[in-house]
């Protein structure tokens, strides 16, 4: 059997076709999204969880090695790997928010996949990660089918990293082919994202139209110029209908992370002064760079404590900063980043929202606008609109439609930057949440009938 498989940013989500058309299958809760979010005791426990409890294949020397080195430190440390040990969606997020000091906890790995720099062992650990995730979706979608699943239409976005090109790209899409064998697919083709969005939406066509499809996922921008319509239906070479691309490495956790910076790290003592010096903005930089691995590593390095010493010693309002201590103590950056997050959802519909940090400090929290929303995530914006005009420059032509989707498509300042910017075109969307998903099916269909 085959499946449409949108192994997102921020969400996972299969979906198989279904009398003609897409269905969504639920994963986690009776939701038909899993967010791409992964726990476990230590980050070495997850190759020993594959290979213990799942006898997943190790057959590269680099998979070998770490396998070898989690069976080591998990006997040394005495750490029991068993088949709950690794979570997955929003029990990761529960485990990890229960003991944020002693889980391990990542979200949104596809992020890191074509990051440039990456060492063979860290490609091989980033390969496991995304195996256990794509495995357990696989096992979840085939209990809720009674069927057994083999093939897959995976989606990518134009580009997964804005450095690196052709390279980074193949980095990724690679991670990914071999973490989908590893996890059980015997057959899978790859699909850029925009397109399977633009998919799902020429289904509701009656004459061939030129769609701008934009997807701002959780991790990256795509946009695609497409000719769609009833006559290009079932066809598998779509070469001519493919009018031009775009993408770029920044999505919806580009605008968390810069609401968060811009308006919740002032709380922690960003922008304060020193004594006689103003304090360096980077540590707080670092902390919610969540989806930056030397930002990271460099936040949550033993030297760094010391640093945040320092920079406590020296601020004019220490208190503040402490909370950035607690922060680098108990791992909280996702936490942060994720109050960010749920604050502009809430700005979807209300001018105004107050963003509650009690897991820092009781009592503490602020009010953030829909002007401060604007204001923080301007740079990203601007990066987002410039993904729009070099599309329009590789189609050469203008877009009848544009077909707006990912889960970042309700914001309103993300809808009005758009119409703003292309103001005689009409702007429609489908489900946020599921076109590329629905679309992936629509292709596996054509691609495995």
């Amino acid at each position: 059997m085959f499946i449409g498989f949108d192994y997102g940013t921020a969400n996972c989500s299969v979906a198989v076709m279904n009398e003609g058309a897409p269905t969504l299958l639920p994963l986690e809760q009776g939701s038909t999204l899993l967010p791409s979010m992964l726990s476990a005791p230590t980050r070495d426990a997850v190759s020993e969880w594959l290979f213990r409890h799942h006898q997943v294949p190790t057959p590269e020397a680099e998979n070998q090695a770490i396998l070898r080195r989690a069976l080591a430190l998990n006997r040394e440390e005495d750490i029991e790997v068993t088949p709950a040990s690794v979570q997955f969606g929003l029990a990761s997020l529960a485990q990890y928010m229960a003991d944020p000091e002693d889980v391990w906890f990542v979200k949104s790995p596809k992020s890191f996949l074509g990051a440039s720099g990456l060492k063979p062992q860290q490609v091989a650990f980033f390969e496991d990660l995304v195996c256990a995730m794509m495995l357990h979706i696989r096992q979840k979608a085939e209990a809720h089918l009674n069927e057994s699943i083999t093939q897959a239409v995976i989606g990518r976005p134009v580009n997964f990293q804005g450095l690196g090109g052709d390279e980074a790209n193949r980095q990724a899409q690679g991670i990914l082919a071999r973490a989908a064998s590893r996890a059980g697919f015997k057959d899978v083709e790859f699909q850029f994202e925009p397109v399977a969005a633009g998919l799902d939406f020429e289904a509701t066509l009656k004459a061939e139209t030129r769609v701008l499809v934009v997807d701002i996922g959780g991790g990256t921008t795509d946009c695609s110029m497409l000719l769609m319509g009833p006559k290009w239906h079932d066809r598998s070479d779509r070469n001519e209908s493919l009018l031009g691309h775009s993408g770029c490495r920044v999505g919806g956790n580009d605008l968390d992370i810069m609401l968060a910076f811009k308006e919740l790290m002032p709380l922690l003592g960003l922008g304060s002064n020193g004594k006689g010096i103003a304090l360096p903005a980077l540590p707080w930089w670092n902390a919610v760079a969540i989806n930056d691995v030397p930002a990271q590593s460099d936040f949550y390095a033993t030297a760094s404590r010391k640093q945040l010493m320092d920079l406590i010693r020296d601020a004019r309002e220490p208190e503040k900063v402490k909370r950035l201590l607690k922060v680098w103590q108990q791992r909280l950056g996702y936490r942060l980043v994720r109050a960010a997050e749920e604050s502009k959802i809430a700005l979807s519909d209300r001018a105004e929202v107050t963003t509650a940090l009690g897991f820092i400090e009781q009592a503490l929290d602020t009010s953030i606008s829909v002007g401060a929303l604007q204001t923080a995530i301007s740079q990203p914006l601007e990066r987002i609109q410039e993904q729009v005009k070099l599309a329009l420059e590789a189609s050469g032509t203008r877009p009848d439609v544009i077909f707006l989707t990912g889960g970042s498509a309700r914001s309103p300042v993300l809808r009005q930057a758009l119409k703003q910017q292309l103001p005689d075109i009409p702007l429609t969307s489908g489900d946020d949440f599921g076109s590329v998903t629905a679309g992936l099916a629509r292709w596996a269909q054509v691609m495995f009938r």
